[in-house]
């Protein structure tokens, strides 16, 4: 049983005294009724805790955030890079299929975590590597957003020229100003977007899986005996490192839920849209680069549709579009709640919309300016960059998962993890030791553009770093946690958080 800390216990003056961005948490001294908000056109919460009196919606409702939030043209993108690596169709599905399963078997259990905390993902990581030592992953996740919605809002603007023509930078400006508004809205919006989008994307891709056997495909593309090792790990882990991405958010859409929604619910609704919208579309890029091999992504994925269905091409890609762009809103969103977690770690701050909506506009700013700038090699720099996810990504998920699974219970002080001096310090050694150690073990497992370890080069240039930082970082901090007292620091957040709602 997962709860957050409660007891009957009253708070000590330590707690209280060291409580210094305690205007967003109620107390017994500040009663919740205070800090209640109804929900309102424009979201007023950020990285503060959600009270019980404010949880809404349905567990159900996780399932389209996931689909919708891979059903679009990134998604399509990461399916097409085995088989531009030299793979064939059946091979590169295989990979597809093991590689989401891989990746969104880690990203639906933190999912499950936003109901439990009632917090936004990355603030939830101060337990595990301290107040201020969170910032190392907070620096990750700032780097995943903006790169990713660099390469969204390009991907965005190849496809409306190529549809419809067009100023290419001017188009790359429009699509991030568009999603960026829906981020400043925020959580309701975003959820009803995504809703209403899960449905009309599954029309989509119905039709086109009803008719991907009309193509006369070649045997070679099916035979099983022409297994390329590289192609097929490089599509494995890029799919992984892809699903495992949505990690560093995902309860971020689910903290709003109640409490009582249970962890298995809430894990499988999140599997279920994420796992199937992953697979499907990144089948889609699959079958489109197999078809068309020498065509670029977007020609690829027209071409594929239109062969199947005269016209479709057209429709599919503006559906994908669409897709994408509510993507890029989530990702504005998580960006704004960790810039907002890293001003807090520095200089404690009360959570506005104002200073929710600044953030917003300087991660419009970061990544419409490193799209601007980006080479038209758009396939092979966005397999590197997700290589290099996968690499950062695997350690921090390994410890926070196994912290609040194993470790702590899920038994953790809301009001603590907005303190200072509190109980879970400034610096937690053991999470940042897991970290780079988990990370270290990897670093012979590269196989990247940048860097090819030992371990890699020996493997014929399989990377299988993921399978290697995974257990070294959970292994390295089971073992540090030891000396841990869970007992006495569950008595202590329990009596922090007398009152909390």
């Amino acid at each position: 049983m997962f709860t957050i800390g409660s007891g009957e216990t009253k708070t000590t003056g330590r707690h209280r005294a060291d409580r210094v961005a305690w205007l967003a948490v109620p107390s017994p001294a500040r009663p919740l009724e205070q800090h209640v908000n109804k929900p309102a056109f424009i979201e007023k919460r950020s990285i503060d805790y959600v009270p019980q009196a404010e949880r809404r919606g349905k567990v159900w409702h996780l399932w389209p955030v996931w689909f919708a939030g891979d059903a679009h043209l990134a998604t399509i993108a990461t399916g097409v890079v085995g088989i531009a690596l030299g793979g064939n169709l059946i091979w590169t599905a295989i990979a597809v299929l093991l590689g989401c399963a891989l990746g969104t078997f880690f990203m639906a259990f933190h999912s499950t975590q936003g109901p439990q905390l009632g917090l936004p993902q990355m603030i939830q990581s101060r337990p595990q590597f301290g107040y201020v030592g969170a910032l190392l992953v907070w620096g990750v996740a700032l780097i995943t957003y903006v790169g990713y919605n660099a390469f969204n809002q390009v991907l965005a603007a190849d496809t409306i020229t190529t549809l419809y023509g067009g100023d290419r930078a001017i188009t790359i400006q429009v699509i991030g100003v568009l999603a960026a508004l829906l981020a400043v809205v925020g959580y309701d919006l975003i959820h009803r977007a995504q809703r209403l989008l899960a449905f009309v994307l599954i029309i989509g891709l119905v039709i086109m899986t009803v008719l991907a056997p009309r193509f006369e495909w070649p045997a070679s593309q099916f035979n099983l005996g022409d297994f390329h090792r590289g192609a097929f790990m490089t599509q494995l882990f890029a799919a992984a490192a892809y699903q495992l991405s949505w990690s560093i958010y995902v309860s971020d859409y689910s903290r709003y839920l109640p409490k009582d929604v249970g962890v298995r619910a809430s894990f499988w609704w999140t599997f279920v849209g994420a796992f199937i919208g992953g697979v499907w579309t990144m089948l889609i890029g699959t079958f489109a680069a197999a078809m068309f091999p020498s065509l670029e992504l977007t020609p690829a994925i027209k071409a594929a549709a239109d062969t199947l269905l005269p016209g479709a091409g057209k429709p599919l890609l503006l559906a994908s579009l669409l897709g994408l762009v509510t993507m890029t809103t989530l990702n504005f969103y998580g960006a704004s709640l960790t810039l907002l977690s890293v001003a807090d770690s520095l200089r404690p701050i009360k959570s506005t919309v104002s200073k929710r909506i600044g953030t917003i506009v300087l991660a419009l700013v970061g990544s419409t300016t490193i799209a601007l700038g980006a080479s038209d090699d758009f396939a092979h720099d966005f397999e590197q960059f997700l290589a290099i996810l996968l690499y950062l990504f695997t350690p921090w998920t390994a410890v926070n998962l196994v912290d609040f699974y194993v470790v702590r219970k899920g038994h953790y002080s809301i009001r603590e993890i907005f303190n200072p001096n509190g109980l879970y310090g400034r610096w937690n050694w053991r999470g940042l030791l897991a970290y780079g150690l988990g990370f270290v073990s990897m670093i012979p497992f590269f196989s990247h553009g940048l860097y090819r370890g030992p371990v890699a080069v020996a493997l014929g240039g399989t990377d299988i770093a993921m399978l290697v930082g995974l257990p070294v970082s959970a292994l390295v901090y089971l073992l540090a946690c030891r000396s841990l007292d869970v007992e006495k620091e569950k008595r202590q957040a329990a009596e922090a958080d007398v009152g909390l709602d």
